[in-house]
């Protein structure tokens, strides 16, 4: 339980933001997801900012892939924090009612995750200094983040396919999810091979 409710979490704010990014660059908006709105683009692009609202979508897809597939739960959650606080200012600013409350009870969820790991943090603000043992946790293989990348590229490249076809863009979104997560095997498979070849 004490793993299982950070990467509950982790997913359940990954799949908000990841679906909130897709949705408001996929064709006509056709994408799954529960938080809007899908049209920010073409709102902001009114005042010259649909650059901007791109940038935004497509940082959204990249943070919340990284916690959807609880890979990088630690990166997705420190690089969360800006993007609510940039999304926040928006909503204030175009004076969205409900949507700050929504992305506030989102911020908390990202605070509690970015809680678990703290003895991260004391090294990052003494730049170097190791306040305390950092806990251990699983190794990663440069084979399992090549395979997390190529999962996150397919998530981008399907955006502009769902242009051309939406089912075909939902395939390759979901071939990338979970070649994303298979990213966990192959770091067994490789760090096995390494520790057998380290033996022999």
């Amino acid at each position: 339980m004490k793993k299982l409710l950070p990467n509950l979490v982790s997913i359940f704010l990954g799949f908000t933001f990841w679906t909130a990014g897709m949705v408001k660059l996929y064709a006509g908006h056709q994408f799954i997801g529960w938080i809007g709105p899908p049209w920010l683009v073409e709102r902001l692009a009114e005042y010259d900012l649909g650059l901007y609202a791109s940038f935004i979508a497509i940082c959204q897809i990249t943070i919340g892939f990284a916690l959807l597939t609880t890979r990088y739960k630690l990166l997705g959650g420190i690089m969360m924090v800006p993007m609510i606080l940039n999304i926040l200012m928006v909503t204030i600013s175009q004076h969205w009612r409900g949507t700050p409350y929504v992305l506030a009870v989102l911020l908390a969820m990202d605070v509690y995750l970015l809680w678990q790991y703290r003895d991260f943090f004391l090294p990052l603000v003494e730049e170097g200094e190791n306040g305390g043992r950092l806990a251990q946790r699983k190794k990663r293989s440069w084979q399992g983040h090549l395979i997390w990348l190529a999962g996150l590229a397919l998530q981008l490249i399907s955006v502009p396919v769902s242009f051309v076809g939406v089912p075909v863009a939902f395939a390759i979104a979901g071939s990338g999810l979970i070649i994303a997560v298979l990213s966990f095997r192959v770091d067994l498979i490789s760090l096995g091979k390494t520790a057998r070849q380290s033996v022999n």
